[in-house]
Protein backbone atom coordinates (compact mmCIF):
# COMPACT_ATOMS: atom_id res chain seq x y z
CA UNK A 1 0.00 0.00 0.00
CA UNK A 2 2.81 2.38 1.20
CA UNK A 3 4.17 1.54 -2.85
CA UNK A 4 0.97 2.28 -4.33
CA UNK A 5 0.83 5.79 -2.14
CA UNK A 6 4.17 7.06 -2.91
CA UNK A 7 3.26 6.41 -6.61
CA UNK A 8 -0.05 8.36 -6.50
CA UNK A 9 1.94 11.19 -4.59
CA UNK A 10 4.68 10.89 -7.37
CA UNK A 11 2.43 11.02 -10.14
CA UNK A 12 0.08 14.08 -9.18
CA UNK A 13 3.11 16.15 -8.42
CA UNK A 14 4.85 15.32 -11.63
CA UNK A 15 1.22 16.61 -13.13
CA UNK A 16 1.13 19.33 -11.00
CA UNK A 17 4.63 20.14 -12.28
CA UNK A 18 3.53 19.82 -15.98
CA UNK A 19 0.99 22.36 -15.14
CA UNK A 20 2.77 25.35 -13.42
CA UNK A 21 5.52 24.76 -15.79
CA UNK A 22 3.17 26.08 -18.92
CA UNK A 23 1.24 28.63 -16.98
CA UNK A 24 4.19 29.85 -15.64
CA UNK A 25 7.10 29.91 -18.03
CA UNK A 26 5.83 28.18 -21.04
CA UNK A 27 3.31 30.36 -21.89
CA UNK A 28 4.82 33.54 -20.92
CA UNK A 29 7.48 32.93 -22.76
CA UNK A 30 5.48 32.17 -26.30
CA UNK A 31 3.50 35.63 -25.53
CA UNK A 32 6.87 37.10 -25.94
CA UNK A 33 7.28 36.21 -29.30
CA UNK A 34 5.72 37.00 -32.74
CA UNK A 35 2.72 34.88 -32.72
CA UNK A 36 3.62 32.74 -35.75
CA UNK A 37 5.70 31.78 -34.17
CA UNK A 38 4.06 30.88 -30.88
CA UNK A 39 1.60 29.26 -32.80
CA UNK A 40 3.84 26.94 -34.87
CA UNK A 41 5.57 26.55 -31.26
CA UNK A 42 2.54 25.89 -29.36
CA UNK A 43 1.57 23.38 -32.49
CA UNK A 44 4.89 21.35 -32.12
CA UNK A 45 4.40 21.31 -28.40
CA UNK A 46 0.78 19.77 -28.56
CA UNK A 47 2.26 17.72 -30.92
CA UNK A 48 5.23 16.29 -29.31
CA UNK A 49 3.69 15.82 -25.92
CA UNK A 50 1.49 13.18 -26.30
CA UNK A 51 4.01 10.43 -25.36
CA UNK A 52 4.09 7.57 -23.00
CA UNK A 53 5.43 9.73 -20.17
CA UNK A 54 2.43 12.16 -20.33
CA UNK A 55 0.13 9.33 -20.36
CA UNK A 56 1.82 8.17 -17.65
CA UNK A 57 1.05 11.21 -15.18
CA UNK A 58 -1.85 12.21 -16.93
CA UNK A 59 -4.10 8.65 -16.85
CA UNK A 60 -2.55 7.23 -13.61
CA UNK A 61 -2.57 10.37 -11.06
CA UNK A 62 -6.54 9.52 -10.59
CA UNK A 63 -6.15 5.35 -11.11
CA UNK A 64 -3.39 5.33 -8.48
CA UNK A 65 -5.44 7.51 -6.13
CA UNK A 66 -8.52 5.51 -7.03
CA UNK A 67 -6.75 2.45 -6.54
CA UNK A 68 -5.02 3.86 -3.05
CA UNK A 69 -8.53 4.79 -2.11
CA UNK A 70 -9.85 1.10 -3.14
CA UNK A 71 -6.50 -0.68 -1.28
CA UNK A 72 -5.94 1.78 1.87
CA UNK A 73 -9.59 2.83 2.38
CA UNK A 74 -8.96 6.41 2.65
CA UNK A 75 -11.19 8.92 1.87
CA UNK A 76 -8.19 10.74 1.17
CA UNK A 77 -7.15 9.09 -1.97
CA UNK A 78 -10.37 9.33 -2.71
CA UNK A 79 -10.67 13.13 -2.76
CA UNK A 80 -7.24 13.20 -4.41
CA UNK A 81 -8.65 11.01 -7.42
CA UNK A 82 -11.98 12.98 -8.02
CA UNK A 83 -10.38 16.41 -7.84
CA UNK A 84 -7.82 15.12 -10.48
CA UNK A 85 -10.20 13.73 -12.23
CA UNK A 86 -12.36 16.70 -12.62
CA UNK A 87 -10.29 19.41 -12.49
CA UNK A 88 -7.41 17.58 -14.56
CA UNK A 89 -9.06 15.39 -16.93
CA UNK A 90 -12.38 16.73 -17.57
CA UNK A 91 -11.05 20.12 -17.88
CA UNK A 92 -8.31 18.94 -20.65
CA UNK A 93 -10.77 16.67 -22.48
CA UNK A 94 -13.65 19.08 -22.60
CA UNK A 95 -11.33 22.51 -22.53
CA UNK A 96 -7.59 22.37 -23.32
CA UNK A 97 -7.74 19.52 -25.86
CA UNK A 98 -10.45 20.85 -28.01
CA UNK A 99 -8.79 23.91 -28.32
CA UNK A 100 -5.45 22.61 -29.16
CA UNK A 101 -7.56 20.71 -31.78
CA UNK A 102 -8.37 24.08 -32.61
CA UNK A 103 -5.33 26.11 -32.46
CA UNK A 104 -3.86 23.03 -35.21
CA UNK A 105 -6.71 23.43 -37.39
CA UNK A 106 -6.31 27.31 -37.62
CA UNK A 107 -9.79 27.89 -36.16
CA UNK A 108 -8.13 29.61 -33.72
CA UNK A 109 -5.81 32.71 -33.52
CA UNK A 110 -3.20 32.27 -31.43
CA UNK A 111 -3.88 35.33 -29.99
CA UNK A 112 -7.86 34.17 -28.89
CA UNK A 113 -5.73 30.84 -27.82
CA UNK A 114 -3.27 32.09 -25.21
CA UNK A 115 -5.16 33.60 -22.52
CA UNK A 116 -7.53 31.20 -22.40
CA UNK A 117 -6.12 28.43 -22.62
CA UNK A 118 -3.36 29.27 -20.02
CA UNK A 119 -5.79 30.64 -17.76
CA UNK A 120 -8.31 26.63 -18.03
CA UNK A 121 -4.33 25.19 -17.56
CA UNK A 122 -3.95 27.13 -14.45
CA UNK A 123 -7.07 25.84 -13.23
CA UNK A 124 -5.73 22.36 -14.11
CA UNK A 125 -2.35 23.09 -12.03
CA UNK A 126 -4.53 24.25 -8.88
CA UNK A 127 -6.97 21.19 -9.24
CA UNK A 128 -3.66 18.97 -9.45
CA UNK A 129 -1.78 21.03 -6.76
CA UNK A 130 -4.94 20.19 -4.31
CA UNK A 131 -4.60 16.30 -5.98
CA UNK A 132 -1.27 16.24 -4.51
CA UNK A 133 -1.71 17.68 -1.23
CA UNK A 134 -4.49 15.31 -1.02
CA UNK A 135 -2.62 12.20 -1.78
CA UNK A 136 -0.25 13.47 0.62
CA UNK A 137 -2.31 13.69 3.91
CA UNK A 138 -3.80 9.98 2.00
CA UNK A 139 -0.26 9.17 2.61
CA UNK A 140 0.04 10.40 6.36
CA UNK A 141 -2.99 8.21 7.39
CA UNK A 142 -1.35 4.90 6.36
Amino acid sequence: MMLLALITLLLHGALTGLFYAFSMSVMPGLNAIDPAQAEAAMRSINRKILNPWLYIAFMGSPLTALAAGIVGGSPWFYAAAAVNAVGSFLVTMAINVPMNNALDAGTMSYQEYAPRWTRWNTIRTVACAAGLVLAGVGLTTL
